[in-house]
């Protein structure tokens, strides 16, 4: 297991390096091209408009990006952050393959010229959107891919493992009453405890006992997902929504962080 996650940590980064310099490369030669087409337009003279031209374009790529990085992070979705990455990337599409022409005439340049001209913006876009998926995966999956050890429901309070438990307290004298002759009584039917769901939707658990499970998952994989939550808390005949899910993943933060820490070293 050791040798597979030190694999898959080298394959990363070297995917990370490479998807990092795509993406600088597509980035300047889309930069670039622009430049020359602000200077064909207009924004010659003096030089430091013509290159400063592209970045009230591009900028909306960089802050688009930065901000769904921060999303994905927070495993949640920014709309926003996605509208500035998608107008500044296409828009980079448009004006590079636009800009081809120049000011001559359109019917001359050959198909191959527009292919160029894209495949730089177009390349920055893919390598983004491949490096946040990676970054979604790293931030959802569990470290451990063991299949989990069986648990052990805790007792909840006020619930007692006594086999009389559920019963009356007339049906629990009648069993411990002495049988006269060889006539058995029939045995009492068990009495179904009315805390327990009669079908339907398994019933929700408090916030309390959701964060006590979770400790409980933490502790047995070293490492706890909202898969590992949820799993946990089906396997207990509960249910827990996302947002649920959410609050108790915060409160549990510090533990599965320090668990992080201390992880590899007791490993």
């Amino acid at each position: 297991m050791t040798t597979k996650q030190t694999a898959e940590r080298y394959a990363l980064v070297a995917a990370g390096t490479v998807i990092v310099a795509l993406t600088a490369g597509g980035f300047w030669l889309s930069y670039a091209h622009l430049a020359e087409v602000a200077g064909q337009h207009g924004l010659k003279s003096p030089p430091v408009r013509q290159w400063a031209w592209p970045a009230t374009l591009d900028a909306f790529i960089v802050a688009g990006e930065l901000l769904m990085l921060r999303a994905g992070l927070r495993r949640v979705t920014d709309g926003w952050a996605i509208a500035l990455t998608a107008t500044g990337s296409f828009g980079s599409i448009a004006l590079n393959v636009a800009g081809v022409n120049g000011t001559g005439n359109a019917g001359t340049v050959p198909v191959l010229d527009y292919v160029v001209a894209a495949v730089p913006p177009t390349a920055a876009l893919l390598a983004f959107g491949v490096l946040m998926r990676q970054i979604h995966q790293l931030v959802d999956r569990p470290t451990d891919h063991s299949d989990p050890a069986p648990v052990q429901t805790p007792i909840r309070p006020g619930t007692s493992t006594d086999k009389h438990a559920e019963l009356p307290a007339d049906a629990v004298q009648l069993t411990e009453l002495p049988v006269a002759g060889s006539v058995q009584p029939p045995e009492p039917q068990p009495m179904v405890s009315e805390s327990k769901p009669r079908g339907g939707r398994p019933p929700k658990a408090t916030l309390a006992e959701l964060v006590e499970i979770g400790r409980i998952s933490l502790a047995e994989h070293g490492t706890l997902s909202r898969s590992l939550l949820r799993k946990a808390v089906k396997d207990r005949n509960l249910t827990i929504g996302s947002e649920r899910q959410t609050e108790v993943m915060e409160i549990l933060r510090p533990d599965i962080e320090a668990a992080a820490e201390t992880g590899p070293d007791s490993g």
